[in-house]
């Protein structure tokens, strides 16, 4: 199977003091993937290279086999991948209008907007929140409305930086069943972590960073886990 996102030879230089290279990475559709490292080792700066938000130095990135060249090509792909980061934007309004904004650039209006916001709000357990102020919410509560926020425009690859730090065991269990259902769906969901079990819990494959630099990757083979409701 051809990988949905790939990285070649990628390097990226932040003035003299970190520069990440990594020789080569393969994401395949439907599955979880996982980035592992100490803080500083370059796992937030790769996710944000994936999600096109940052222009690699050298190195080429691709995407269903396409090269991404230019900012031209980021911009063309970059509708099919999003990024949820670690301390989420969330504009001043709705936690209705914060999920039907993507939707309305892309010309989803109406009912069929409405029912995916409340599709994707009960995906992570927030049903009744639509009219909530967005800015009003705690902290796991924010994270949950930035990652309905992506589900609700359908990616074909889902970037989490750090998505469960503070999370309680419910809201945990309750996240981690909502990205095992994303990889039933075809979706491709990489994400960072320190939590050492999570990627045995979610059958991922383990990529480390250690100084900007790719370690080890490991594929785990739990089969444990079982999503018991698909979010798509």
């Amino acid at each position: 199977m051809n990988p949905i996102l790939s990285i070649h030879n990628l390097e990226y230089r932040r003035g003299n003091q970190f520069n990440l290279s990594v020789e080569r990475m393969d994401f395949a559709a439907g599955r979880m993937y996982f980035l592992a490292g100490a803080n500083g080792a370059g796992k937030s700066t790769l996710l944000q290279l994936l999600a096109l938000l940052l222009p690699p130095d050298k190195g080429e990135i691709r995407f269903n086999g396409n090269s991404i060249k230019g900012a031209a090509g980021r911009h063309k792909f970059r509708r099919q991948i999003t990024l949820v980061e670690q301390s989420p934007f969330l504009f001043d309004n709705t936690v209705y209008n914060n999920l039907a904004f993507g939707l309305r650039l892309r010309d989803i209006n109406g009912d069929l907007q409405r029912r995916r916001i409340l599709k994707a709000l009960h995906s992570v357990g927030l049903e009744g929140f639509e009219n909530r102020r967005a800015r009003a919410l705690s902290g796991g509560e924010s994270r949950r409305v930035a990652l309905a926020r992506a589900l609700v425009i359908r990616p074909k690859v889902l970037l989490l930086d750090e998505p469960t730090a503070g999370l309680d065991d419910d809201s945990l269990s309750l996240f981690e069943t909502n990205l095992a259902a994303l990889t039933e769906a075809g979706v491709a969901v990489i994400m960072s972590t320190h939590d050492g079990d999570q990627a045995r819990r979610l059958n991922g494959e383990v990529s480390r960073l250690e100084n900007g630099r790719l370690t080890q990757a490991v594929e785990t083979s739990s089969s444990e886990y079982r999503p018991m409701e698909n979010v798509l």
